[in-house]
């Protein structure tokens, strides 16, 4: 491996060919989608490649806003805080209800198919077992493939990587729908239960998500499901806010683990917090955490078939007193940064391999099907004959439980075995993923595994995991990275077992979060999360040791999974740091024009032909006399594509070019200017304006946002994207340093802060030593070459 920059050349590495190739071939049949440099303004959401907006964080103070804001009594004041704290509630309710279901439906599904494969197991009926196993597991895949590719293609993959792309203020279509909100609950189920490596901690992230955006905007007009009592907040800023509370409880529900989910959704997934969200959210993971209680409580009296009594993913599995000592210190330190280099090259290879999938995916819906039933084939054939190759071991005398396990789940499976014996692999693979990590995390269970079959069982989840992931079902690698860590832990303990007091538990534990800070890069709500799974806050200094040591090892040399799907995808991310090149540019270098702006008081033709022609969603208004006091133009503010609408279709039209007055609101109420959820918008081209009306004009004033953000020329690049990202800006208009020019230089949008950008700007910082230095894995042709 050699030290190279990881500045364009990786970025281009990343997005080709999953997003370019995408891009093009979209455009052969929609030229529309053909940019000069489309990696930041359209992505591949779901299978298709679409155009790519940002959300309008800022608020509009307009002349309307303020006359509105001034309208409001009390009442409607306590009535909006009342109405923010009773949707941070709902969102825990539903989200628990469905984490629930979501657990029972696959403990039964799986747990079903399971004892059904085993009873025929045990009448020597191995061939149709075989069948059985097998053809349930593709019957499912096959399921889940079909309602994700035809209805849903959003729904695909983990959706982490969407809603941190959103929550970052990228607004992709289609993500948080109904549809896509079914299609994730009822596709991970079946994808889960179809033994499939994938989690369901990322799918639950999307749904919780995407319950908190279908009940900020009020439901879903499409589908006729709307409460007029719930449309309160109909802006980004609130909406932004509530989808963060969803994504928290997503994770709360899948682990059961409140502040895990909640320092999850605040670390990984939110670009802007503050204590008012932190409250809110931590409200929303209170009450999940408590309706799961209940739930679980229900289940004590046998009442959810093979849900037991364990309940979700709490494994409390390790001993109230971890016994280690401070010489077991530096096998931490090993056993971290061997998981760090395991989570870098993860990354890897699910990066290279999702490249493959793409090209596959684009060719149609049934290359889609085919390549998910493919994987489940060899999954299913891998999974049933591997156990084939482990000894059978004898039951312990001393046995917690039945040995063998017979019709249910546990750590003792019978397979292929004598009486009273039991296979060791056929115990991890023939479970659910929970259950195969609550055996591993297991408790003086030192003998209970052999060393072959623990590192049978890691490389086959390793590579599993990877292979799964990126197929037309929805999938997550939460829970997929937990198991493969445990095994990489519980092995790496059986080698070095006689060098450390710690039991080979302990060891797996530790091994689940190094691989996890390898791969995700997610350092305090990891580590708080397993400690919420394991119930034991003695395993706290060893766990931060480790996700520390790993994550160092793996940030030399790539970026977390996260962050590189979302790449792959083209999803144009802000990212918290500032690259180096980045200040050696000011942002009158990087702005593009010429600039489309508008009069104060502009002809209603010349409004319509400017949006017709353009895509543009902000407009510098200026105003020149008689309307200044100046004899030179003077930027009055800026108004929306979205605002610009709404005055046509109320025909806010006058005779003649005057201000007007304040009885120009009459028409208008807040809900005219709110937004859409669904990032669906009116179209200039539906809006009837006849040719009368063509030479009217209409009074901007009032609706244009009079104190819009603004940067001087001569600003670093480096600066204004601190500012751009930290306000959650969508437009930031730059200004002459000088007097005596053009009041308005240019507009920053989300583009212009982008590197393939820059780069195509300026090619010669390609070459500048100012990047930050990462060591890369060899290309894969390297290992394949002749010699």
């Amino acid at each position: 491996m050699s030290a190279l920059s990881s500045g364009d050349e990786e970025s281009q590495a990343q997005q080709q060919p999953l997003l370019q190739a995408a891009v093009s071939a979209t455009s052969d049949q929609h030229p529309q989608f053909y940019l000069s440099n489309p990696t930041s303004q359209v992505a591949l959401v779901g299978a298709d490649v679409c155009p790519i907006e940002s959300l309008d964080y800022e608020i509009i103070e307009n002349d309307f806003f303020k006359q509105d804001w001034r309208a409001r009594g009390m009442t409607q004041i306590y009535q909006y805080l009342f109405m923010k704290w009773a949707l941070c509630f709902l969102v825990g309710l539903i989200v628990s209800l469905v984490g629930f279901s979501v657990n029972l439906a696959v403990q039964n599904v799986a747990g079903t198919k399971f004892v059904i494969t085993s009873n025929m197991m045990l009448a020597d009926r191995y061939a149709m077992a075989f069948l059985v196993f097998s053809g349930s597991n593709l019957a499912l895949t096959l399921f889940a493939s079909i309602i994700t590719a035809f209805i849903s293609p959003t729904a695909a993959g983990s959706g982490i990587p969407e809603v941190k792309a959103y929550l970052n203020g990228v607004d992709a279509p289609d993500i948080f729908s109904p549809r896509t909100l079914v299609v994730k609950i009822v596709g991970s189920v079946s994808a889960v239960s179809a033994s499939l490596l994938i989690g369901k901690a990322g799918p639950m992230v999307h749904a919780g998500a995407s319950i908190a955006a279908l009940l900020c905007h009020g439901g879903s007009k499409k589908y006729a499901l709307t409460w007029k009592w719930l449309q309160y907040f109909k802006n980004d800023r609130d909406r932004r806010d509530l989808v963060t509370c969803g994504a928290a409880a997503g994770i709360a529900a899948a682990f059961r683990a409140p502040v895990g989910g909640l320092l999850f959704a605040l670390e990984e997934m939110a670009s802007w917090s503050r204590s008012a969200l932190l409250w809110r959210a931590f409200f929303s993971t209170t009450v999940v955490a408590i309706m799961l209680r209940g739930f679980i409580e229900f289940c004590y009296n046998g009442n959810c078939g093979l849900f037991g009594t364990g309940g979700l993913i709490m494994y409390n599995v390790t001993s109230q007193n971890v016994v280690y000592h401070f010489s077991d210190v530096p096998l931490v330190l090993v056993l971290g940064a061997i998981g760090g280099l395991l989570g870098s090259l993860h990354n890897y290879l699910l990066q290279k391999l999702l490249q493959v999938y793409s090209l596959i995916n684009k060719t149609g819906f049934f290359s889609r099907i085919f390549l998910a039933c493919l994987i489940s084939a060899f999954t299913s054939c891998l999974l049933f004959w591997l156990p084939w190759l482990a000894s059978c071991q004898v039951c312990p005398a001393d046995a917690q439980e039945a040995c063998p396990t017979i019709g249910k789940s546990g750590n003792y499976k019978k397979f292929q075995c004598p009486p009273d014996h039991y296979n060791d692999l056929a115990s991890l693979i023939f479970n659910t993923n929970d259950d195969a990590i609550r055996n591993l995390f297991s408790e003086n269970t030192d003998t209970e595994f052999h060393g072959s079959t623990m590192l049978i069982f890691f490389t086959t989840c390793f590579f599993l995991s990877i292979i799964s992931y990126g197929i037309v079902v929805p999938a997550g690698l939460f829970v997929p990275i937990i198991v493969t860590g445990a095994a990489y832990g519980r092995y790496v303990g059986m080698v070095l077992g006689s060098r450390s007091s710690m039991d080979n538990g302990l060891f797996a534990v530790l091994g689940a979060a190094s691989l996890l800070g390898g791969s995700m890069r997610s350092t305090v709500s990891v580590g708080v999360i397993l400690l919420e799974l394991t119930n034991n806050l003695l395993l706290l200094p060893l766990v931060m040791l480790v996700l520390l040591v790993s994550k160092a090892v793996a940030d030399a040399f790539n970026g977390s999974i996260y962050d590189i799907i979302m790449k792959l995808k083209g999803f144009p991310y802000l990212e918290t740091h500032v690259e180096p090149y980045m200040r050696q540019l000011t942002v009158g270098e990087v702005v593009m024009g010429p600039i489309q702006y508008f009069n104060g008081i502009e002809k209603v033709g010349i409004i319509v032909d400017v949006l017709r022609r353009t895509g543009h969603n902000g407009f510098p208004v200026i105003d020149e006399s008689p309307f200044s006091e100046l004899p030179e133009p003077v930027l009055f503010g800026l108004i929306l594509r979205t605002h610009l609408l709404v005055l046509l279709k109320k025909k806010a039209f006058i005779p003649a070019p005057v201000s007007t007055g304040i009885d120009v609101f009459d028409p208008f109420s807040s809900a005219d200017f709110a937004k859409d959820g669904t990032g669906n918008i009116d179209k200039v081209e539906d809006i009837a304006v006849t040719d009368d009306e063509m030479e009217m004009f209409m009074d901007l004033h009032p609706f244009t946002n009079a104190s819009p953000y603004t940067v001087v020329e001569s600003m670093s690049l480096a600066k204004a994207l601190i500012l751009f990202r930290e306000v959650g800006l969508r437009h930031l208009l730059v200004i002459p340093k000088f007097p005596g020019r053009f009041p308005v230089v240019g507009i920053l949008t989300r583009h212009d802060f982008m590197p393939e950008h820059i780069l195509g700007l300026h090619p010669t910082l390609k070459r500048s030593r100012w990047k930050r230095l990462r060591f890369r894995f060899p290309p894969l042709k390297f290992f394949f070459r002749n010699r």
